[in-house]
């Protein structure tokens, strides 16, 4: 018997938020499932998903995705719904418990790292974040670019 190669998590990525980790420090990434109707799953598998400003909130013992841009499925007529509406998310209790302890932090959010379909099902990486100042933006990227400089000096070597 052939055995099967592991399967990459990028083929099944739907959206992914890049400026979230220049901004912030995520300490934290929980998996949520989301609650979508049908015209909009189908708009998250045509990747017309955009979670720049997206961000979760507890609210009465539930988890909520706000302001997360899931565009109307083109063919959805008056089945589709409000793009910025705001969307359950599928946590498991002692998750929603363990964050309602977290948010209570100042400074401290959760915000859409990435959305992806898992066995069928769409999903929402989500992550424990604290802003970061200017000068710590700064000096990641003065970072990164040390780094650049030292794989090109030690690639010639």
């Amino acid at each position: 018997m052939a055995k099967k190669s592991p399967q990459k998590n990028n083929d099944n990525l739907i959206a992914q938020n890049k400026k979230a980790r220049h901004d912030y420090f995520v300490t934290d990434t929980y998996e949520a499932g989301l609650v979508l109707t049908g015209t909009e799953i189908k708009s998250v598998r045509a990747h017309r998903v955009n979670l720049k400003d997206g961000f979760a909130q507890i609210k009465n013992g539930e988890a909520w995705l706000m302001n997360v841009h899931i565009s109307e499925y083109d063919n959805g007529n008056i089945f589709n719904q409000d793009p910025l509406r705001n969307r359950k998310l599928l946590l498991h209790k002692k998750e929603l418990h363990r964050l309602t302890g977290v948010l209570q932090d100042k400074g401290v959010t959760l915000i859409p790292l990435k959305m992806y379909i898992k066995h069928g099902y769409a999903k929402v990486l989500l992550g424990v974040a604290k802003g970061k100042h200017q000068y710590d933006k700064r000096e990641a990227i003065k970072r990164r670019e040390q780094n650049r400089e030292i794989e090109r000096v030690m690639k010639h070597y």
